[in-house]
């Protein structure tokens, strides 16, 4: 890509499925396992401004081994590596983690090789893919196409006996993801012209539309109209962006989420952060707005479940629950202007059926007892990165 780039063509790489790169992806060291110094830092930062974070085969977010106190980190995990029933080591392979580490390599005086947007993507073998979760017809045209194949539904053994689920790998693909630009305007320059500035997000294949800015002195009134989006650009840094340490006090951060029409409501918007302090790097996740209409718990940082459910039969969900939009602006109760951190947003939908719940709801079967009855679609911006003056 640097040869190209001489010769007047920009370009960049997208890596995806980090999750079952064992632990390839996001390592400490170069790949000879020399040290990373500040040429590899830059190539690989000009060259990969992005990574995928979600597609069929499974979240590349995070993995529970790695956020053990994030109770949505179990979230579409696929622990194999690629066309193997062979484990994906965790280490090394998920994005936060990444992000983490990277505020440690950045310490050290090379930089920061992992200070890169996130997008969401198919990676299907079909010639077009369906993102919802009640249309999934799998990834590899007729190889996995029907329930049974997916092992969704059960299928009758030869002999007419019982019928029993088989495993393919299949079973644990996910209905995803799509990729959220925001750009000026619609034509191809100036969609990468946002993927060069990192200002993207990804879903996991329902159309949530989210912003994040951080700054100091921003107001939810910026959310109001293009004139006041305009303020906030100007006042702060939208996702992507780093901001440095002022005297004026704490900086701002603020959030702004729409539901997709076609989707479920949206439960709650989090805030994850990243930091290093004396004993290594920390992250924490925090509840900052709900549907609910209530305060976190002190104790716990967590809003209640607003009371959306989902009837397994029927895939039927609670009306009246959830919101179309959900905003707000929120201040780090642990800010600490010394410190190097990363913010991201998580957006959550209210739980609804999984694709494989549908699969044996409409061919009366009952769900695989080893699959996720109900998923929570999500979606998750690019960070923005805090740094000490």
């Amino acid at each position: 890509m640097d040869e190209q780039r001489k010769a007047g063509y920009d370009a960049i790489a997208i890596p995806h499925n980090s999750n079952v790169s064992n632990g390839e992806m996001f390592q400490l060291v170069q790949y000879d396992g020399s040290p990373m110094d500040r040429a590899y830092v830059q190539r690989r930062s000009r060259n990969e401004p992005l990574v995928e974070n979600t597609q069929i085969k499974g979240t590349s977010d995070t993995h529970p081994f790695l956020s053990p106190k994030d109770e949505w980190a179990d979230f579409e995990i696929f622990p194999y590596r690629i066309a193997s029933r062979l484990r994906s080591q965790p280490q090394g392979s998920y994005v936060r983690e990444a992000y983490r580490n990277g505020l440690q390599l950045g310490d050290s005086g090379a930089g920061n090789p992992y200070r890169f947007g996130v997008i969401g993507a198919s990676d299907t073998h079909n010639a077009g893919e369906s993102f919802q979760e009640n249309r999934f017809v799998g990834a590899s045209g007729l190889l996995s196409h029907t329930p049974e194949q997916l092992g969704s539904v059960p299928v009758a053994s030869d002999d007419g006996g019982q019928r029993a689920y088989t495993l393919p790998t299949s079973r644990l693909n996910s209905a995803s993801g799509l990729a959220g630009v925001w750009a000026d305007r619609n034509p191809r320059e100036d969609v990468f012209a946002a993927f060069r500035r990192k200002e993207t997000f990804s879903t996991t294949g329902t159309r949530i539309r989210v912003r994040f800015f951080a700054g100091y002195g921003l107001d939810t009134s910026m959310l109001v109209d293009n004139d006041s989006l305009e303020l906030a650009y100007n006042t702060g840094q939208p996702m992507g962006g780093a901001l440095r340490a002022e005297r004026r006090g704490e900086p701002e951060f603020l959030f702004w989420a729409a539901r997709d029409p076609y989707g479920a409501p949206l439960e709650r918007v989090q805030i994850i952060k990243g930091w290093l302090d004396e004993s290594g790097t920390r992250e924490a996740v925090f509840d900052v707005a709900y549907s609910g209409g209530e305060d976190p718990d002190p104790a716990t940082g967590r809003c209640p479940e607003n009371g959306a459910t989902v009837d397994a039969r029927t895939c039927k969900t609670t009306p009246g629950t959830g919101a179309a939009q959900i905003k707000g602006i929120w201040r780090d109760p642990a800010f600490d202007r010394k410190q190097r951190a990363f913010y991201y947003v998580r957006v959550l939908e209210n739980p609804t059926c999984r694709w494989s719940t549908w699969d044996a709801v409409r061919a009366g079967a009952t769900p695989h007892p080893d699959l996720p009855r109900f998923i929570q679609e999500r979606a998750w911006t690019s960070p923005i990165w805090f740094t000490p003056r």
